[in-house]
């Protein structure tokens, strides 16, 4: 069964329905939020019931949008958390991704500026590797760019998009090792982004990471896990009464090969380790339950079915 990434806009009237007819139909509610009287509900639903859900969402004032970036957390890493670097394109990228369906965290870097001293510490390149990719926002200068990745993007693991203010081509010469995407023309700004023509790369951003995104999804369908990340969530919600005290809007991050959960690693390492998710089968047998270098949070890694021959 193909799951099909869909963003869920409507009001608090009736909304229950739209929740019951995902699980009814085997989908999986990644994230339902309430704004004041609107309901924003981020979901995965069959591809082939795909416009079912957009005939029961009419009658109810909802609207179905396809969300190719639900179920995924990335990685928006700016060169330094000054003002000329921070601000303005690395809020207007981790927001555009945002509306796409993306779980987004902001990295910045503690050296990253400077084409002589930049440099990526062992707790960034850590915490970058817990995504499931890194968007690295390089600045306006080629020659910069040139000497600055290698020392940037060393170490990391995940898929790298590399943005900065030469156009893509510039990009794709004056970076090496290269990296899995590229957008140019997409440098460091004075002011939020506006213009068409500055929307336009945002939207450019958006499809080079879906993209870049899909081919991981393609290695991962190759080698499928043992159990998909969005049902081992709901097991999780199903049979961990903690998770329920959690007051983050997101208890667990959904990945694409694993979940971010976010309670204490020294208290419930053990309980998620040994939870039973069917008979004779536990987390701890088909997955690595690792402490995340994100606060104190677990993260999970769930192994591949050519790993554990388990299939949940």
């Amino acid at each position: 069964m193909i799951l099909e990434p869909i963003t869920y806009k409507g009001g608090l009237y009736r909304h229950e329905e739209m929740v019951e007819l995902i699980e009814d139909l085997g989908g999986y509610i990644i994230q339902l939020q309430q704004i004041a009287g609107d309901i924003i509900i981020l979901a995965l639903v069959p591809k082939e019931d795909l416009d079912l859900v957009r005939g029961i969402a009419k009658p109810i004032n909802g609207q179905v949008t396809v969300s190719p970036l639900v179920g995924t957390e990335i990685a928006v890493v700016s060169m330094s958390l000054e003002i000329h670097h921070l601000p303005h394109a690395t809020c207007d990228v981790a927001e555009y991704l945002r509306q796409f369906g993306a779980k987004t965290n902001v990295i910045g870097l503690a050296r990253g500026f400077g084409k002589r001293i930049a440099q990526l510490n062992i707790e960034e390149r850590d915490v970058i590797n817990e995504h499931d990719c890194a968007i690295l926002l390089y600045g306006n200068f080629e020659e910069c760019i040139r000497h600055k990745n290698p020392k940037i993007s060393r170490g990391i693991t995940v898929p790298i998009i590399a943005t900065g203010g030469p156009d893509k081509e510039a990009l794709m010469k004056c970076i090496d090792p290269p990296v899995e995407g590229y957008v140019g023309g997409l440098g460091r700004l004075a002011h939020r982004a506006k213009r068409p023509e500055e929307l336009a790369k945002l939207e450019e951003m958006v499809g080079e990471v879906s993209r870049v995104l899909d081919l991981r999804r393609t290695e991962i369908f190759k080698d499928p896990l043992s159990v998909a990340p969005p049902r081992l969530m709901d097991l999780i919600i199903e049979k961990v009464e903690a998770i329920h005290e959690v007051t983050s809007p997101t208890p667990i991050t959904v990945q694409m090969a694993g979940l971010r959960v976010k309670l204490p690693y020294e208290v419930y390492a053990d309980t998620l380790r040994n939870l039973e998710l069917e008979q004779g089968v536990r987390l701890g047998d088909i997955a690595d339950v690792s402490p995340s270098r994100m606060r104190t949070y677990i993260w999970v890694q769930v192994r591949p079915f050519s790993e554990t021959k388990v299939m949940v």
